[in-house]
């Protein structure tokens, strides 16, 4: 089971202090992606920079959650392997999709499935987008749940975010990806079995 306490209280104890470069590094992610919709070309681009964005985030916040220190710098890192990056973005998005048509719960229930697969490619550079899913799915087997209820606790937030046109996320989203590397170090430790 997760606890979801202990992660977004570890979460917002390793933001401290982080808070300015996270939430500029988000700002600055969120526009790169909101530029080419604003510009007309939108979907094609947003689709090819989506993968190495995506990967960047997951690499600061990762470090960030496993108290690395993590620089700025670190939101581009996605970039450096943008041919996984981007088929793993495209595969997400292709196979929720598909899951998606039988009905909405299975859709929602193969995000939660594939919600690691960022993560490791972040953990384990080398790893291709296939591996990254496969393994997304394996980690999280039996822990779809907690992560759906994981992201639910969050929904307070979100409703307090409105409020603020919309500011409030800059902050949210940090504190959100925090809270599910931490989920993700948690799913990918070594289990310890009794005997």
């Amino acid at each position: 089971m997760i606890e979801r306490a202990n992660l977004k209280k570890n979460a917002l104890t390793v933001l401290q202090g982080n808070w300015t470069n996270a939430v500029l590094g988000t700002v600055i992610c969120m526009a790169i992606s909101a530029i080419p919709s604003a510009t007309g070309i939108g979907g094609i681009i947003s689709l090819i920079i989506g993968g190495p964005i995506a990967l960047g985030m997951a690499i600061y916040f990762l470090k960030l959650a496993t108290n690395e220190s993590p620089k700025i710098d670190n939101f581009f890192d996605g970039f450096k392997n943008f041919l996984q990056s981007f088929i793993l973005y495209i595969l997400q998005i292709v196979f929720i999709c598909l899951w998606a048509l039988l009905l909405i719960i299975p859709g929602i229930v193969k995000a939660f499935s594939y919600s690691m697969a960022f993560y490791i490619m972040a953990d384990n550079p080398e790893i291709t987008a296939s591996d990254a899913l496969k393994e997304s799915m394996r980690i999280t087997n039996g822990y779809k749940m907690d992560l759906f209820v994981l992201c639910l606790s969050f929904t307070g937030w979100f409703i307090l975010c409105m409020f603020t046109f919309g500011i409030g996320y800059f902050w949210l989203l940090p504190y959100m990806q925090t809270t599910f590397a931490g989920a993700y170090k948690k799913l990918s430790a070594p289990k310890i079995i009794a005997e």
